[in-house]
């Protein structure tokens, strides 16, 4: 962990040359993937974040951690996948998690089994990490105001790698510049965030997230999004030509202990 913050630190340092604390008015965000295999796995990893980390983090200022798993429909990656979703207002404050963890009783306690788990035992079988910026156009999370059940609601994750830097800042332009933001809000898709990969295995690429009441709820919003208008009008726009070289959906729920 220590030689990955190390590597991350390094990797601000090039993207962000004259970055300073005030300089940063959009948020980050950390998507951190448990990659599991079995039940007994799953249940470590709630338990770990249920109990431990997140009230940790809660302590230490930082709320509204999502954390999300495959639809039991998902054949691919039902029970397989674990998504943890954690805003922090600066890099610094991501920085000094592993600090505040070590220096937290209750949190050590808690997650004692799951610092502890034996080789043989681990509690997933890989993190993945990805390290994002929030749009300009939404420097901020929203919170999603949903109706109905609770376990009807549907979040959904997209994925967009792009072939080059250059291809991705014109996808990222068509969210802001282009309007494509305001054309989800205007279709009530409660997006939680739009952001650019800063750090991550499948770069260069943005992701986002959109959440709604039911699965024929989002099947509703995404059929007016693509006969709309203003989408016609983006997707005729020759600058955006061949700006996604390849998408990613992951139809989500959240458990009963997301902060989101």
């Amino acid at each position: 962990m220590k030689t990955y913050l190390i590597v991350l630190a390094l990797s601000f340092s090039l993207l962000f040359p004259n970055h300073s604390e005030a300089q940063e008015v959009q948020e980050f965000y950390e998507i951190k993937l448990y990659l599991i295999d079995n039940p007994e796995q799953e249940v470590q990893i709630d338990n770990y974040l249920k109990n431990a980390y997140i009230p940790a983090l809660n302590k230490a200022g930082i709320k509204n951690i999502g954390v999300f798993k495959p639809i039991k429909d998902d054949s691919v990656y039902y029970g397989k996948r674990i998504y943890v979703l954690t805003p922090f207002e600066s890099t610094q404050q991501f920085l000094d998690i592993p600090g505040a963890l070590k220096s937290n009783d209750q949190y050590l306690k808690a997650a004692y089994d799951y610092l502890n788990a034996p080789h043989d035992k681990s509690p997933y079988i890989r993190i993945e990490t990805t390290f994002l910026q929030a749009f300009k156009n939404m420097p901020f999370m929203k919170l999603p105001q949903l109706n109905g059940n609770p376990e009807d609601h549907i979040f959904e994750l997209r994925s967009y790698e792009s072939a080059t830097e250059n291809l991705l800042e014109k996808k990222i332009h068509m969210f802001n510049e282009g309007g494509e933001i305001p054309l989800f809000d205007s279709l009530n898709f409660n997006a939680v965030f739009f952001a650019e990969t800063l750090v991550g295995n499948k770069m260069p690429n943005l992701m986002y997230m959109t959440s709604f009441d039911s699965m024929e709820t989002r099947d509703k919003y995404w059929k007016a999004f693509f006969s709309s208008e203003k989408w016609k009008e983006l997707i005729a726009n020759d600058y955006y030509d061949n700006s996604v070289s390849k998408a990613e959906i992951l139809l989500l729920n959240r458990t009963l202990y997301s902060g989101i």
